[in-house]
C-alpha cells in the first residue's frame, strides 16, 4: 500500500499542501492532472527524491518520511527512462544488483528473467544509442524491478511512445503487474492511459487530491477523443 498522509511540499514558489491518498497493496493507481500541477513533485516525494515540510508518507505499512531514497523499496521508471550510454542493456538490468552485493549466478538469473518477461532477450548486449522509445522504457522498466520492489513508480513513461506501440506497452505493463504483484503509482496526462491500465485513478487538481470514477474516466477519455 502507498499511504500520503497530509503532505506538504515546495519547489520554488510552487507548493502543494495537505495531500492524502492511498493505493491499496497490489492495486495500479493512476495520479494525473494538468503539466505543472505538482503530480511529478508528488511522486518524487513519495520516492525520497524530493523532501516534504510536513506529513507523512507510508509504503507497505512502513513510514519510509525520513528514510534515503534506497531504502524506500521503491522501483523508480522516469519519464525519458534516464539510461546509461555507456553500459549494455545486461548492465542496465544488472545494476542495482551489484550495488546489493547479489552473487554472480543470481544477478544472471535476474537478468534472464527480466529479459523474459519484458521482450529484452535479443538487446541484453546492445548499448541505448538507437533503441526506440518503447525499449527504452522497457529496459527502465527492467532496471526499476530488478530487485523485486513492492512499489513502483513511474513519471509518464509512455510519453514519448509512439501510438502503436504505446498498446503494446499498456499489455506490458498489465502483466508485469499481474506476474510481480507489485503496488504501482503511475504518472499521467492522458485519460485514456489511465482507463487503459489503471485499478485507482486520482485527479490532482488546484492543489488537491480527488478520486476519479469509472464513469468521470469514460466521460473524460470521449472528451480527449474529440480533442484528436
Amino acid at each position: 500500500m502507498i499511504e500520503v498522509r497530509n503532505v506538504s511540499l515546495r519547489v520554488g514558489a510552487f507548493s502543494l499542501n495537505n495531500i492524502s491518498f492511498s493505493v491499496p497493496r497490489g492495486v495500479y493507481g493512476m495520479l494525473m492532472g494538468r503539466t505543472g500541477c505538482g503530480k511529478t513533485s508528488l511522486l518524487e516525494a513519495i520516492c525520497g527524491l524530493k523532501p516534504i515540510i510536513s506529513g507523512e508518507i507510508l509504503l507497505l505499512g512502513r513510514d519510509v518520511t525520513k528514510l534515503k531514497p534506497a531504502e524506500r523499496g521503491i522501483g523508480l521508471v522516469p519519464q525519458d527512462g534516464a539510461l546509461f550510454s555507456t553500459m549494455t542493456i545486461r548492465e542496465h538490468l544488472a545494476f542495482a544488483l551489484h550495488i546489493r552485493d547479489w552473487r554472480n549466478s543470481e544477478i544472471r538469473t535476474r537478468v534472464d528473467e527480466l529479459a523474459e518477461l519484458l521482450g529484452l532477450g535479443k538487446l541484453l548486449d546492445r548499448k541505448p544509442q538507437g533503441l526506440s522509445g518503447g525499449e527504452v522504457q522497457r529496459v527502465a522498466l527492467g532496471r526499476a524491478l530488478a530487485c523485486r520492489p513492492g512499489i513502483l513508480c513511474l513519471d509518464e513513461p509512455l510519453s514519448a511512445v509512439d501510438e502503436e506501440t504505446r498498446g503494446e506497452m499498456h499489455e506490458l505493463l498489465r502483466t508485469v503487474q499481474k506476474h510481480t504483484g507489485v503496488t504501482a503509482l503511475h504518472v499521467t496526462h492522458s485519460r485514456t492511459e489511465a482507463r487503459a491500465l489503471g485499478n485507482r485513478c486520482f485527479f490532482l487538481r488546484e492543489g488537491k487530491i480527488v478520486e476519479a470514477s469509472a464513469a468521470d474516466l469514460a466521460e473524460s477519455v470521449v472528451e480527449e477523443a474529440k480533442t484528436k
